[in-house]
């Protein structure tokens, strides 16, 4: 079996939580562990070790509610620049050294509306949350890296 891999577009942004509710802390570049999330971030069930967020979603979302705000708003810590991410649901993916399978939608919660007004509504529709998956192969996510998804061929 071979494998075929398609670019579905790159890490814009890389981000880790400091604290629950707390600040989150952009860096150039992360380190992945199986099993585990980015190093530095909270822990994490195994299936939401790397939480990721499509750019041009999270724009959407910031005309539809009239505001700016930062990405990681969303407490997402991967940032891709290309489109919706609900389709790669199931499926495995190149990042930089990392391998990763998607394993579901990142449904918004409360905090959302804490921190800003009608965000978790605006999130929910599409996979606007974003996604989250399992480390499968370690390795560093840096900014610039390139988003394969990975299939047999």
């Amino acid at each position: 079996m071979t494998l075929a891999e398609t670019r579905i577009g790159s890490v814009a942004g890389i981000a880790v939580r400091t604290a629950v509710r707390g600040e989150m802390r952009e860096m150039g570049e992360a380190f992945a562990s199986v099993n585990g999330g980015l190093d530095g971030d909270l822990e994490s069930q195994r299936d939401r070790g790397v939480t990721f967020l499509s750019l041009r979603q999270w724009s959407e979302v910031e005309r539809e509610l009239g505001v700016s705000l930062p990405w990681h708003t969303r407490r997402a810590n991967v940032a891709i620049d290309g489109g919706g991410l609900g389709e790669l649901i199931g499926r495995r993916l190149r990042i930089g050294e990392v391998v990763l399978k998607i394993e579901d939608e990142t449904r918004p919660c409360v905090l959302m509306d804490r921190l800003h007004p009608g965000l978790k509504a605006a999130l929910a529709r599409d996979c606007r949350g974003g996604v989250h998956g399992s480390v499968e192969q370690a390795g560093r996510i840096r900014i610039g890296d390139v988003v394969e998804v990975l299939e047999s061929a």
